[in-house]
């Protein structure tokens, strides 16, 4: 298949466009999910509220679990679009737009135009790439700031003495800082063992003392320290420690229970990137035919996925989006496989039953999910579901239609025509594949996930979204949540009652001799003052089922409803 266009403006723009297309309408069709999600819009909305832009906050207390761009960021696009769920997800959608063109541009440099658009394609029409564009999540920018800093590290690192090494070497340290000041020293870490695995592999630790590398190392001091410096001198020292005892924290426990085997993001990759994810396993060791560049370039991110999954295996914590950063590599490394080696490019044995097996269970997921309807009776009885709460989930008055198992349909043929490209040696088989890939996620996030949200959070959602009419203290018991101060809109007003204040520094000075943090603990410190302490004006406590019988023994708190899984009461004020 022969693919060249002279006008590379032209093929940027038009990838441009149809990025647009396809990332931003629809992105506010759907509440925010609890946790990172809201979180992170909390945070933004918070700036708005006070005017205050300097740090982050949550609950209107300094919050220093994270830096402040991707915050400001969102800040920005609530400014413009108001405070709404378009908004907060907005800034990723632009991020889409920036990747998918910047993997074009290194692609092309790289290889070919051709490498270019596959290479844009290929990760556009993974699932988990997709989706988090289409989130506000911090992860888009936070690891294309990353792999654009890699990717001008290893121009000073080819060519040493070269023109453009300083301004590299530069840019390199820019977009580290950024990355840095987007999600923390994490990125620092990543960047590091990165290029001391290359180092090592390619035999070049002179380098290490190297003027570009000091540049680098330089500019990424500068740049990534610059607002905590700012904050140290205005004052908030203890930003240095809460922020450095967090990160601690996530390496060290499982935060919030999110914990997990070793291999968990080995899967997560293997699914949630299919079937890139089996291409990159077929062309991983075939490379002989690229040029002694393009072997380097190739090495430094195999360095980068290693990296980033070796690292991220070892955190306690487990979260999806934390080997997000291995898209790219994983992507760039099944793009050579296509591009350079497609003839003898081909699944063993093993991977055809792997990429069988994992079209088998989308297929039969998105099959069933037109039926929940008829289903929900068996599920409801048959006792697989052990979950008091996943079970009054599913009671949620969702209407389906049926229709929607057609979707199946798009991941079928685009599975099929993968397979058959990888089987026969047809590109442009594998070109239909991934637009039918596209076209099953994109139908997926626009018309299931709507769905999905109403059965896991939303009657929580709805209860909050009524109290932001009102002046209500709302506050959940028993379960970590950041939906009900975003949909709430809870003001500073809604914490600084000064008996309120004190009850909430007893509190945690109590959870801090206990080990807890100040930070996490203070949700749970204004839950103690409502539920137990006299109030000013009428208060609201959402509860999950499974604590019912609990709150409905204190005699101040009278229950009002209960809907799929979410108990809610209210506490008001003495006469």
């Amino acid at each position: 298949m022969t693919l060249y266009l002279k006008n590379n403006t032209f093929i940027i723009f038009l990838i441009a466009l149809i990025t647009a297309v396809i990332f931003i309408p629809f992105i506010g069709n759907c509440p925010l999910f609890d946790w990172d999600e809201v979180n992170f819009a909390e945070c933004a909305r918070e700036m708005l509220v006070t005017g205050n832009y300097s740090h982050v906050q949550l609950n209107f207390r300094p919050f220093w679990e994270k830096p402040p761009l991707f915050i400001w960021l969102q800040a920005a696009s609530m400014n413009i679009f108001g405070v709404n769920e378009f908004a907060a997800r907005f800034p990723n959608a632009i991020c889409s737009i920036v990747s998918l063109v910047v993997l074009f541009n290194i692609g092309n440099k790289f290889h070919s135009q051709k490498f270019g658009i596959i290479w844009s394609l290929l990760y556009a029409s993974c699932l988990l790439p997709h989706l988090y564009f289409k989130s506000g999540l911090i992860d888009p920018w936070f690891n294309l700031f990353i792999f654009l800093s890699i990717y001008n590290c290893l121009q000073f690192i080819n060519n040493p003495n070269g023109k453009k090494e300083i301004v590299n070497a530069l840019l390199a340290g820019l977009f580290l800082g950024a990355a840095v000041l987007t999600k923390g020293p994490a990125a620092i870490l990543i960047v590091g063992i990165t290029l001391l695995a290359h180092f090592i592999w390619t035999k070049q630790l002179k380098l290490l003392l190297s003027k570009p590398l000091l540049i680098f190392a330089g500019t990424t001091l500068f740049v990534s320290t610059s607002w905590f410096i700012i904050e140290w001198l205005k004052g908030n020292q203890s930003i240095i420690t809460e922020f450095i005892d967090y990160q601690v924290r996530l390496f060290k426990t499982e935060d919030s229970d999110h914990g997990g085997t070793f291999f968990y993001h080995f899967i997560v990759l293997l699914i949630g990137c299919f079937p890139a994810s089996l291409i990159f396993i077929a062309a991983y060791l075939n490379y002989s035919t690229l040029t002694p560049y393009q072997k380097q370039f190739r090495k430094i991110f195999i360095c980068l996925f290693w990296a980033v999954l070796l690292i991220f295996s070892f955190v306690q914590t487990k979260i999806v989006h934390y080997s997000s950063l291995c898209y790219f590599p994983l992507t760039f490394v099944a793009t050579i496989g296509i591009v350079q080696n497609f003839e003898r490019l081909k699944f063993n044995t093993i991977l055809k039953i792997i990429y069988w097996l994992v079209t088998a269970i989308f297929a039969i997921a998105l099959i069933l999910v037109g039926f929940i309807d008829q289903l929900k009776p068996w599920l409801l009885n048959s006792g697989l579901i052990q979950d008091e709460f996943a079970i009054q989930n599913l009671q949620a008055d969702v209407k389906w239609t049926g229709f929607e198992s057609l979707i199946a349909l798009l991941f079928l043929l685009g599975a099929v025509f993968v397979f058959i490209a990888v089987k026969k040696h047809k590109i442009k088989l594998l070109f239909y594949g991934m637009v039918f890939n596209l076209l099953f996620i994109y139908t997926t996030i626009a018309v299931i996930i709507p769905k999905v949200e109403l059965y896991s959070q939303h009657a929580a959602i709805e209860f909050y979204k009524a109290c932001s009419k009102h002046d209500f203290y709302v506050e959940t018991h028993g379960f970590k949540s950041y939906a009900y101060i975003f949909y709430s809109n809870l003001g500073p007003e809604d914490y600084s009652d000064p008996e309120q204040i004190k009850a909430i520094n007893k509190t945690l000075d109590g959870l801090e001799e206990q080990g807890q943090s100040r930070l996490t603990g203070f949700a749970l410190a204004n839950m103690f003052f409502l539920e137990n302490s006299p109030i000013k004006k009428p208060a609201f406590i959402v509860s999950k089922s499974s604590h019912e019988a609990e709150l409905s023994q204190k005699p101040d708190l009278k229950k009002l409803y209960s809907k799929n899984g979410f108990c809610f009461f209210v506490k008001m004020p003495a006469k």
